[in-house]
C-alpha cells in the first residue's frame, strides 16, 4: 500500500529516497526524511528500486551561500554569535548527512541486502531529526539555517566516491562522521561552560545517535570487505589516502570509535603526528 509522504504517494524505498534527494527546502527535506523512516518502519514501503539513478548532487535551498572551504569566514569561538555560528555549521552538516544517507540507499541499496537499506533509512531519518533540533535552536537564538555561508566539502566527498561503495563507507561514515565522535564532547563541554545547557543537550542527543551511524558504516564496510575477500586495513588505508585530503586529526575519542566498531589499526596509521609535550 503506498505511503503518503508529503503530497505524493511512494510505494518503494527507491522512490522515497529519490524524493528526499530531490527536495530543495531544508525543512521539507528533514521532515520527509523522518516520514520515510517512519513509513519504512511501519512496513508501508516495499524494498524495490526503479531505473532512475540518484542525482550527482542533491537539491539544496537557495540559502546558505555555498563557498569553497578556504573562502569561509573564520568563526569566533565566544559569545552568542559564536554559538550561533557553531550550531549553524552543525545544522549544515546534518542537512548534508540526510542526503548522504538517502544517496547510500538510492545508489547502493539495489545491490545490497535489505538490511543495508534499513540501516541507512534509519540513519537518514535520525539526521532529519538532528537538523530539526538544531534549526529550532537557531530560531530560538533569533536566526535560522541559511543565515550564514557554508561549504560543500561533505558532498564533494560523496561525489568523489559515487562509483565505489567501499570508498564511500570508508570516507563518509568511518572518517568524516567518526570525526564528530572526537569533537562533539568538547563542544558540549564548551556550551555548558557558556551556560547554554539547551544547545549542549541537543549535541548530546546527536552524539549518542551518531555512534550508531558510524557503527553502520563500519559494519557494512566489514561486510563488503569479506564479500570481496580483501584485507580491511590495507584497503581502508588505500581508499582514505586516495579520496580524503590530508591526515586524520588527533585527538581521537578511542572509546566511542571502538564502540562503533572502528579499530585503531584502521585510523592510527593515517593520523597526524601527536603534539610534543
Amino acid at each position: 500500500m503506498p505511503s503518503e509522504l508529503g503530497s505524493q504517494p511512494f510505494a518503494t524505498v527507491g522512490e522515497a529516497a529519490l524524493a528526499v534527494l530531490q527536495t530543495a527546502d531544508a525543512d521539507a527535506k528533514a521532515d520527509l526524511a523522518q516520514k520515510v523512516g517512519a513509513a519504512w518502519a511501519d512496513g508501508a514501503l516495499s524494498f524495490a528500486f526503479g531505473s532512475t539513478p540518484p542525482p550527482d548532487r542533491p537539491a539544496r535551498p537557495a540559502c546558505p551561500e555555498l563557498r569553497l572551504p578556504r573562502n569561509m569566514p573564520r568563526r569566533r569561538a565566544g559569545g552568542e554569535k559564536g554559538r550561533f555560528a557553531l550550531l549553524h555549521s552543525l545544522a549544515h552538516i546534518e542537512l548534508n548527512a540526510i542526503d548522504l544517507a538517502f544517496d547510500m540507499v538510492a545508489r547502493f541499496g539495489p545491490s545490497q541486502p535489505q538490511n543495508f537499506t534499513a540501516d541507512w533509512i534509519k540513519v537518514g531519518s535520525e539526521e532529519g531529526k538532528h537538523f530539526n533540533l538544531l534549526n529550532a535552536r537557531l530560531k530560538a537564538l533569533s536566526g535560522a539555517y541559511g543565515d550564514l555561508p557554508a561549504h560543500d566539502g561533505l558532498w564533494d566527498a560523496a561525489f568523489a566516491t559515487r562509483h565505489d561503495l567501499l570508498a564511500r563507507l570508508a570516507v563518509v561514515p568511518m572518517v568524516l562522521e567518526a570525526r564528530g565522535l572526537d569533537v562533539t564532547p568538547p563542544m558540549i563541554d564548551k556550551l555548558m561552560r557558556a551556560g547554554d545547557a539547551t544547545s549542549a543537550e541537543i549535541l548530546g542527543i546527536i552524539y549518542e545517535e551518531e555512534k550508531g551511524h558510524v557503527a553502520a558504516g563500519s559494519r557494512w564496510f566489514a561486510s563488503e570487505i569479506a564479500a570481496q575477500k580483501l584485507d580491511a586495513e590495507s584497503t581502508f588505508h588505500d581508499l582514505v589516502r586516495r579520496y580524503f585530503k590530508g591526515d586524520l586529526k588527533r585527538p581521537f575519542n578511542d572509546a566511542a570509535r571502538a564502540a562503533a566498531g572502528l579499530s585503531s589499526r584502521l585510523y592510527e596509521p593515517l593520523a597526524n603526528r601527536p603534539k610534543e609535550v
